[in-house]
């Protein structure tokens, strides 16, 4: 029954393991009357067609719990052949991780200098492009992660007799729950399902899963003989960040509305802000130093002091609670600055206007750890929630908005229409005809139409679309929003196009000696013909003045060394 063919995997252990769980949810079944069912799951005599069953909704809700076990039991296996052949050869012996890579780094006399300088430019962006169909209920998910935890829970070769039969009725306890829940969706699933899907692993899973990373990285580090103090600065590891397209992507998919990108914006910003408060709190729990004891460093002190002052009266609870405990109070007051309800636009120049803020206090708090010999602490405590803010920010992932390039033209059309332009023309342009007159119109800030005007189907939703990506600039920054994917780009005038939407809306700024798109116009070439033609295509489009007044301009407020284009292929 074990189907998966990845060379890591114990299939004896994976068959043992599904086999338990199997005969755990089997017992399930027996207790709750379902007799049948448990008698005929796939894995048992052959299974039944569904229209055998008498309840055929109960008959598929088994079934996909049956593949679940499947995957909890490959997944599992997995891991633990992986620790194993960890601890019996060394962190270097699979491809693909951190030891195996230093080892070969080493080997071809790269030194440990140039590594260290690399590591801080190594960025991975994981984006999630979850499909409607694939929307699990937020219960079910945490369910599924409850079973494989127990699941893992039982490897521990410490357990009495007694001990394994209490994790075993756990087992059986969520496997209960699962039932009674119900894993199939019987209506549509919308936007906001897909949306809870992935920030229930934004939120949940991966801020647990980033401290491992790291420390895989350090264990590795020390193994192939690297001093691990250069390592213990936060600043100096790879970066790891999220995106999405939920939300954003409206490609064929016309429930992506403009007060869907908004709401999805909204949510991923509180649930950020949600996260990174649990983080400090819990570090504020920790640090719990005496004054007396330890001498907090001018700098710190200098830093609570700035902090009260901006913060006035509500400073006062936050300094009063901790009182001779200066580690914590200033933990206080990072709390009190999170901008939790307030945008960051507007007067209240007391709160962190972004993340950046928020990392520059953490390493302030680092330093002060330092001075007063708290390394392990540092390291161990603060290090990890500066990764956390580095990682997930104020967005917890940047929104990607994609949209195809025919309902750009479409959206281009209208509006030249609406201006007394004969839009119709446009689309019947060959691609020099519309590279004459996107650079005429490029060299010109004015738009097209007045506010609020309404020109066309498409244009009204890409404009709309457009300014909540505006509004949520003003209010919180770019660093919630990713790139604006054009897919099926098939010139350079597909590109071209997205900087006069930008500029109908304000997404355009002065820079040097004309304007410049605050957002990322990226392309996605997916026909043969397309990828064939993308070097041309990326050559005109990088050489075009826009183009490099918006590489530069990002540059510059990224505080990069290098400009970057993004590309994507499908």
């Amino acid at each position: 029954m074990i189907t998966t063919t990845s060379s890591v995997i114990d299939f004896e252990k994976a068959e043992r393991d599904f086999h338990f769980l199997l005969l755990c949810f089997q017992e399930v079944l027996h207790d709750l009357g379902e007799h049948e069912l448990a008698e005929h799951l796939p894995w048992h005599n052959g299974g039944l067609p569904l229209e055998r069953y008498p309840n055929s909704e109960r008959a598929l809700q088994a079934f996909s719990i049956f593949f679940q076990l499947l995957n909890m039991a490959e997944e599992n296996s997995a891991a633990q052949n992986r620790r194993m052949l960890e601890a019996e050869q060394g962190l270097g012996h699979l491809t693909g991780l951190w030891g195996r890579t230093l080892l070969r780094f080493r080997e071809r006399g790269i030194t440990e200098q140039e590594i260290c300088q690399l590591l801080p430019e190594v960025s991975i962006d994981a984006v999630l492009t979850a499909h409607p169909t694939e929307a699990k209920r937020k219960t079910v998910l945490e369910q599924h992660r409850q079973l494989y935890l127990l699941l893992v829970q039982r490897e521990n070769q410490m357990w009495t007799p007694l001990e394994k039969l209490d994790i075993r009725n756990e087992i059986k306890v969520v496997m209960e729950r699962l039932w009674r829940t119900g894993e199939i969706l019987f209506e549509k699933p919308e936007v906001a399902d897909e949306r809870r899907n992935v920030i229930h692993y934004l939120f949940n899973i991966f801020p647990e899963v980033l401290p491992m990373l790291d420390k895989r990285l350090m264990q590795a580090w020390r193994d192939a003989g690297f001093d691990s103090s250069n390592l213990s600065d936060p600043r100096n590891l790879p970066r790891l960040r999220f995106g999405s397209w939920v939300g954003g992507d409206r490609d064929g998919h016309p429930l992506v509305t403009a007060n869907v990108t908004k709401e999805t914006l909204g949510d991923m910003r509180r649930s950020a802000l949600t996260l990174v408060l649990r983080h400090l709190r819990e570090l504020a729990s920790k640090l719990s130093f005496c004054e007396r004891l330890q001498t907090p460093g001018k700098e710190l002190q200098q830093r609570i002091d700035t902090l009260c002052l901006k913060l006035g009266e509500t400073s006062q609870e936050a300094i009063q609670r901790n009182r001779h405990e200066p580690w914590r109070q200033f933990l206080n007051l990072m709390i009190a600055s999170l901008p939790l309800e307030t945008p960051i636009s507007g007067n209240n120049t007391a709160l962190y206007g972004s993340s950046k803020e928020l990392l520059e206090d953490l390493s302030l708090l680092r330093r002060s750890l330092l001075d007063v010999g708290a390394q392990h602490i540092a390291d161990t405590e603060v290090a990890p929630v500066y990764r956390i803010v580095q990682t997930f920010g104020f967005h917890l992932g940047a929104l990607d908005i994609r949209q195809n390039s025919h309902v750009h033209d479409l959206a281009l059309s209208q509006l030249m229409a609406a201006s007394g332009l004969n839009g119709h023309d446009f689309l019947e342009w060959d691609e020099p005809e519309r590279r004459a007159f996107l650079d005429r119109e490029l060299l010109s800030p004015r738009p097209f139409t007045h506010p609020d005007m309404k020109v066309g189907a498409e244009a009204d939703a890409v404009l709309a679309c457009y300014k909540v990506l505006l509004n949520h600039c003003k209010e919180h920054g770019t660093g919630g929003i990713g790139s604006l994917i054009v897919s099926m780009t098939r010139n350079a005038s597909d590109l071209l196009t997205i900087y006069l939407f930008a500029r109908e809306v304000g997404l355009m700024t002065p820079a040097g000696d004309g304007d410049a798109c605050i957002l990322p116009v990226v392309p996605l070439f997916e026909t043969i013909e397309d990828l064939e033609k993308s070097p041309a295509i990326l050559e005109e489009f990088l050489s075009h003045p826009v183009t490099q007044r918006s590489l530069e301009y990002r540059r510059k407020l990224a505080g990069k060394t290098k400009a970057v284009q993004e590309v994507m292929i499908g």
